[in-house]
């Protein structure tokens, strides 16, 4: 995420921020030139002009910060290459048929498990379908012919592609030892320190709330709707400050689908489902987890673009249930609320780049030690350990002018945030970032 470390760079602190990404990938913030790309593609395509139109697909898709395409012409033909998460799509265009495929996983045995399925998630699949190739690497693949693939199917069959390979690798290699990785050159390591300090949070953070629940004042079940905040806000901030991938991102969403889904379970018996989440994750060691510690580049994005009108109608619907556990001294409670809008909101929408921008800085916020271990010099919180006003005041200004020429009725007012207490900070951030004009520039 480029874009905060441009933002936050240590204000008066010297140095840069160090180069860790956070959060979940979304395609919603391509620069202008992109779209025209994508206006070329699609008239191009009118036109019969096939090879012309992907090559101007491509250069839609591609993100300058990601390095996430490359392609080249060979003999007339259009190879190309995108990245998404640990897996490689490659593909090419032809005379007469495209055709991209990704390699998920090397089958050194054919075991009937996984075999079944990929053939039960055939029938879920739209454009692509699971396959072995002749070296028995289990392979997703799509082909079409050049006049029906239309920008617009190529990118949702190259999204399902994508997004599926790069879902089902960890998890079926983890499932089925007759599969191996393959594919795997271009990820990017995280320095062992940072794995530490991650796989620190990520066991105090779970236990800390796992001790809330068992020894707090609040009865869980009595309480469920409370607690039901506290692990959701768990699961949420966990995903996007270590950004896990394979199994544990995947116990993440589990988490989320659960405790949303249409069943007919109480809230206590979601979170009793919740809860057994959380313990097979600590129960795991270091290092198995930390082999989930790694920085991808990304194609698609799974969050769907969001406006900031939704998020108010959220804050409206939530922000005030913290009223009665900030009264009542239940603070760490009442502090999940504020927590949860900003992890689901992160975790499920592509919010505008400000808002995006200021949810973040809540993290920024309430988890000083944890980004001060990963080597961020700005402290959002003074030595009494309160809100830092005026670092937050130089962050929100920075913030402000970063989008300015995108939202020149921006304004950010730091007079009603409220530091009197953590909960009345959080609220009043809330209150702060739902008043927030984003009238577009014309």
């Amino acid at each position: 995420m480029r874009i905060f470390r441009n933002i936050f760079k240590g204000g008066e602190a010297n140095g840069e921020d160090p180069p860790v990404r956070f959060g979940r990938y979304s395609d919603a913030y391509k620069a202008e030139e992109k779209y025209d790309a994508w206006d070329r593609s699609l008239a191009l395509f009118e036109q019969g002009d096939y090879q012309a139109s992907f090559a101007e697909f491509f250069v839609y898709l591609t993100d300058d910060q990601q390095d996430n395409v490359s392609t080249t012409v060979r003999d007339g033909k259009l190879q190309f290459e995108l990245l998404q998460g640990s897996k490689l799509i490659e593909g090419e265009v032809g005379d007469e048929m495209i055709r991209a495929e990704a390699k998920v996983a090397r089958a050194e045995t054919l075991n009937i498990g996984f075999l079944r399925r990929m053939i039960e998630q055939n029938f879920q699949l739209k454009y692509s379908r699971y396959a072995l190739d002749d070296q028995d690497n289990l392979t997703l693949l799509f082909d079409s012919y050049l006049l029906d693939g239309s920008p617009y199917k190529l990118y949702f069959a190259l999204k399902e592609i994508a997004v599926n390979a790069d879902k089902q690798d960890d998890l079926l290699i983890k499932e089925f030892d007759s599969l191996q990785p393959i594919n795997t050159g271009h990820l990017q390591p995280v320095s062992d320190e940072h794995k530490q300090v991650k796989l620190a949070f990520l066991r105090r953070k779970i236990q800390s709330a796992l001790d809330e629940i068992d020894n707090g004042r609040l009865n869980p079940e009595q309480y469920a709707g409370g607690i039901g905040y506290l692990l959701l806000d768990l699961a949420y901030r966990l995903d996007y400050l270590i950004k896990p991938e394979g199994s544990m991102m995947e116990a993440f969403e589990r988490i989320h689908r659960l405790y949303f889904s249409q069943e007919h379970k109480s809230p206590l018996e979601k979170n009793i489902a919740i809860r057994k989440e959380f313990d097979e994750i600590l129960a795991r060691d270091d290092e198995d987890m930390s082999r989930e510690l790694y920085d991808v580049s990304a194609s698609f994005g799974i969050t769907s673009p969001s406006t900031h009108e939704e998020l108010v109608n959220f804050i409206d619907g939530e922000i005030h249930h913290m009223d009665w556990y900030a009264e009542n001294n239940h603070t760490t409670v009442a502090m999940a609320i504020p927590g949860y809008i900003t992890g689901y909101g992160l975790f499920n929408y592509a919010f505008p780049p400000p808002v995006r921008q200021l949810l973040h800085l809540y993290y920024r916020i309430t988890e000083p030690e944890y980004f001060a271990a990963l080597g961020f010099r700005e402290t959002f919180v003074d030595a009494a350990g309160r809100p830092h006003q005026r670092a937050i005041r130089r962050a929100l200004r920075k913030v402000e002018e970063a989008n300015r020429h995108r939202y020149p009725k921006l304004r950010i007012d730091p007079r009603v945030l409220d530091d009197q207490s953590w909960t009345a900070f959080a609220k009043s951030y809330f209150l702060m970032l739902r008043g927030l004009d984003l009238t577009k520039n014309k």
